[in-house]
């Protein structure tokens, strides 16, 4: 089975390229191995932002209400990844003090 690839679409009008850069990073510090690319492509479309895994919508800005934290983004790749792998604290809840 071949590794899945990511794509990063984003609005470089709207100045989000370093956003998008930082996601990739995350990603790629967080799925290394398991990742064939993670590839930032530049939107046609004003106002776009988006993230596809193997061309399935992962995340739209407009449809998800704004940008993912590293945390729900980290969450939905490994769910389609690998359901069962732990991400370590990024799956533990907050203790209520």
């Amino acid at each position: 089975m071949s590794k899945p690839k990511i794509i990063i679409r984003y609005c470089p009008k709207c100045h989000w390229l370093l956003r998008s850069a930082w996601m990739s990073q995350e990603l790629l510090s967080t799925f290394q191995d398991d990742l064939a690319s993670v590839t930032l492509e530049p939107a046609e479309e004003s106002g776009r932002f988006e993230i596809l895994y193997n061309e399935e919508l992962v995340w739209e800005r407009r449809r998800d209400g704004g940008f993912p934290d590293v945390k729900e983004l980290k969450q939905r790749v490994r769910d389609l990844l690998d359901p069962e792998r732990d991400l370590g604290h990024l799956d533990r809840k907050k203790e209520e003090s």
